[in-house]
Parts: C-alpha cells; sequence; structure tokens
C-alpha cells in the first residue's frame, strides 16, 4: 500500500486563508495578528476537518447545537486541547441550555426570547459563553438578526434586563452588490455600544472585511470545499 505524504487539500487551503489573511491585514495598516479565523466546519465530515486541526487551527463554527454536540464532545477536552467552538447558526430557544453549556461562543443573539433564554441558562448553568449579537445588516426578511436602527436598543437591553455581556456583532450582509457599505455601518454601532469584536467576512469577501475592521472572520468553502 503507497500512503500519500502530500497534505491533505483542506489544510493546504488552510494555510493558503492564513497567508491572504495576513497579507489583507498589511494592506488595510493593521497588525498580523489583529483577525481571528473561524473555520466554518457545519456539514463538513471528519475527514476534512481534521487535517485543519493537524494543522495547528483551533477555532471552528457549527450551525447546528445537535450537530456539534455529537462531532466535538468526543474530542473536546483531550484530543485538541484549546478548541474554541462557536455556535454561528440560529439559536433556538428549547436549545439554549446545551448551547451555553457547549459553546464558548455563540454569535447569534438575535431576540428578546433567546437573550432571557441565555441568561436563564447561563444562571442554572453557572457559565456563559462570549456573546455576539446578530444584526440584520441589510434588513432582509429572509434573515435573523436585530435591524440597524434597533441594535442600540437591544444592546442596552440584554444589559439592563438580562445581565448579559455583548463582546462582539456578527452580521451576514446581502450576497449582491459592494459589501463595504454595510461593514462601515457595522462599525458605527460597534464604536457607539464600545463593542470591541466584529464577526463579518466569509469566504468570498474576507479580504473587504479586513479592510472594514472585522476581526473575526468566518470562511468554510474556501478551505473544506462546498458542502
Amino acid at each position: 500500500m503507497v500512503i500519500s505524504t502530500q497534505p491533505a487539500a483542506s489544510a493546504v487551503a488552510y494555510a493558503r486563508i492564513v497567508a491572504q489573511m495576513s497579507k489583507a491585514l498589511k494592506l488595510a495598516g493593521r497588525p498580523s495578528g489583529a483577525a481571528n479565523l473561524t473555520a466554518v466546519s457545519k456539514n463538513q465530515p471528519w475527514e476534512v476537518i481534521e487535517p485543519v486541526l493537524l494543522a495547528g487551527h483551533r477555532t471552528f463554527g457549527e450551525n447546528r447545537v445537535q450537530e456539534a454536540i455529537e462531532r466535538w464532545e468526543p474530542v473536546h477536552d483531550d484530543t485538541y486541547p484549546g478548541l474554541d467552538l462557536r455556535l454561528i447558526g440560529p439559536l433556538q430557544s428549547n436549545k439554549a441550555e446545551e448551547a451555553v453549556g457547549f459553546f464558548d461562543v455563540i454569535e447569534t443573539v438575535d431576540r428578546d426570547k433567546i437573550a432571557r433564554a441565555i441568561a436563564d441558562a447561563a444562571q442554572k448553568k453557572g457559565r456563559c459563553p462570549r456573546l455576539f449579537v446578530q444584526v440584520n445588516i441589510g434588513e432582509e426578511p429572509q434573515k435573523a438578526g436585530i435591524l440597524p436602527n434597533e441594535a442600540d436598543t437591544f444592546l442596552q437591553k440584554t444589559v439592563r434586563e438580562y445581565g448579559l455581556t455583548i463582546e462582539g456583532l456578527m452580521c451576514i450582509p446581502p450576497v449582491d452588490g459592494p459589501k463595504g457599505p454595510y461593514y462601515a455601518l457595522m462599525q458605527k454601532i460597534a464604536a457607539r455600544n464600545e463593542i470591541s469584536h466584529l464577526s463579518y467576512g466569509m469566504s468570498d469577501d474576507f479580504e473587504v472585511a479586513l479592510r472594514f475592521g472585522s476581526n473575526e472572520i468566518r470562511v468554510g468553502t474556501a478551505i473544506f470545499g462546498s458542502r
């Protein structure tokens, strides 16, 4: 049997994305370590995820609570220490307790019901993940998220009424058209609410996002291929 010594395609793609991030940050006048990469592993087979783990990457994004637990729980603590697992898909209130107990970051706090469920679960569990509020930056009816003109009020409410600490903002801009104006608006919302983490930019536009202050980009297809 011949054993290939060539690196796995996903590991090669991961290294390429890291290099592109570094170049984009330099062009934007930002330090090379100014942004974190979330490798979006949702719906991907383990054989393409593991090479990225072996390359040293530890931050992964998942869409569904149960799928994430089934995939990562066997390796979460021992096999690959230092994992940073993020829920980047919509959260249902009946899954809040599981999500709070399992994830390191929840990026999709998007309405009162979810904020309340997370607060209740955090009190019960004695822990709370880092939290991002999702903003529907393009005001698209098919997408989740707080509308931009309601973001300030919602952010204040999560602190005042639910006792939550919101660390970041996340968005998914419209597919068509330039992304810069949406990202600039996200920066303004973050600045006036003293939010330090901005999660936007994906496989097709992360270099633009880095020019507009993103420090949390989410890349799936460009690393793992199509699902």
